[in-house]
């Protein structure tokens, strides 16, 4: 494994650099960080969880995910559990006996994972302590105003203040390796490094932070990347500080990755580094590889998508479902930067085309995002109950 090497405690500008020793994965600690740990926010959650499993057959029990404490997560994704680790365990105590409440236990997903929590609302108390530590190793402000960059800072500072403890029930290298998600973990990785940790660093941006606003004004963001002021840019949309965090981060960490290809050409006028490796999202298929079962799934799957169909529509059901394509598009809700925009359009263009050419087939189309809703369609219900009497 390329990451799976040692630190040196050589020092370039005062910080840990690689040094090339090969380690075997068992004598090394893997801790990855994201505020979507248990906590579904967008789609790293959904990245972690799928890699989750992947990740700890290879790891086994030096693998844990790091994340924020939320009760009404926890309580139903995860079973408590005591540290396998005993320098694990110890770093917890430590943090404890300060009123720091840590929660470890298992991530009710495939394979399990060890997950470790921090509370953040009991380490609120420090806050403008961490902002000023924060500011001297850094000068990064964070406003007052700014709730979720504060929960950033308790919740990096959490996180180096634990790495600390951890690296220090060791009498050598630790040979830790923490890997960081987005701007919202990035604290704990400059801390860790500003304090010259004996821990490997990664950090990954699964889309920069500023290119999300620009894509969300409707500007033409990817014919444009070498044009943009980005100080002004993101001092207009006052998150120049959350800006700061996430490219200290990506400047301080040892290896940077992104999710794409594209991905990496933002960051690099973005943020102003090349990452060292790109990373793809991707699905486990081997679960489908047996051909005849995947055909079994699909049609039991498009028999409910059409039991739904005709409930949804009942009573105005005029067309035949043997002759639909069902589409789906998914995501945050974000109107133009999920693509919902184009994907209307090209639908308002199709829905033409089928008119003109007076074709059979219709589309009907799943728009799947989480939005505030007030209550059910009482109509859609209705359709749904009287299908089922029917039936």
């Amino acid at each position: 494994m390329p990451l799976a090497r040692s630190l040196s405690m050589t020092s370039l500008n005062g910080l840990p650099q690689w040094e090339d020793e090969d380690l075997p994965v068992e004598d090394l600690l893997l801790f990855e960080v994201s505020w979507e740990v248990t906590n579904k926010v967008g789609g790293i959650y959904t990245v972690i969880q799928t890699k989750a499993k992947t990740t700890g057959d290879e790891w086994g029990e030096n693998y844990f995910l790091v994340g924020p404490y939320f009760e009404q997560n926890v309580k139903t994704q995860v079973e408590a559990c005591e540290p396998p680790n005993p320098a694990v365990k110890k770093a917890m105590d430590i943090m404890k006996s300060q009123r720091c409440q840590v929660f470890f236990g298992r991530w009710l997903i495939e394979g399990s994972p060890y997950v470790l929590l921090f509370d953040i609302g009991s380490a609120a108390w420090n806050l403008d302590r961490w902002k000023g530590e924060f500011w001297d190793v850094s000068n990064i402000g964070i406003p007052f105003h700014d709730r979720e960059a504060n929960d950033a800072v308790i919740f990096g500072s959490l996180t180096a203040w634990f790495l600390k403890e951890l690296s220090c029930q060791f009498d050598d290298k630790p040979n830790i390796i923490a890997h960081f998600h987005e701007w919202q973990a990035g604290v704990g990785l400059i801390l860790s490094r500003s304090q010259k940790l004996p821990v490997a660093t990664i950090f990954t941006t699964h889309a920069t932070l500023l290119g999300r606003y620009l894509c969300a004004a409707s500007i033409d963001f990817y014919n444009n990347l070498d044009q943009f002021d980005i100080d002004k840019e993101a001092g207009e949309r006052q998150i120049y500080h959350r800006y700061c965090m996430e490219r200290a981060s990506v400047h301080c960490a040892h290896v940077f990755t992104t999710v794409s290809q594209i991905t990496a050409v933002e960051a690099e006028h973005m943020l102003k580094r090349n990452p060292d490796v790109v990373t793809p999202n991707g699905l486990n298929i081997k679960k489908f590889s047996a051909m005849h079962e995947f055909q079994n799934l699909h049609s039991m799957y498009k028999a409910r998508i059409q039991e739904f169909i005709r409930g949804h529509f009942y009573g105005h059901l005029d067309f035949s479902l043997e002759k639909t394509l069902f589409f789906f598009i998914a995501g945050r809700y974000e109107f133009s930067n999920k693509g919902a925009d184009m994907f209307l359009e090209a639908l308002s263009r199709l829905n033409f085309l089928l008119r003109v050419h007076k074709t059979d087939v219709t589309v009907v189309v799943f728009f799947i995002m989480p939005a505030k809703t007030n209550n059910f369609n009482v109509e859609t219900l209705k359709g749904q109950a009287v299908r089922k009497q029917l039936w």
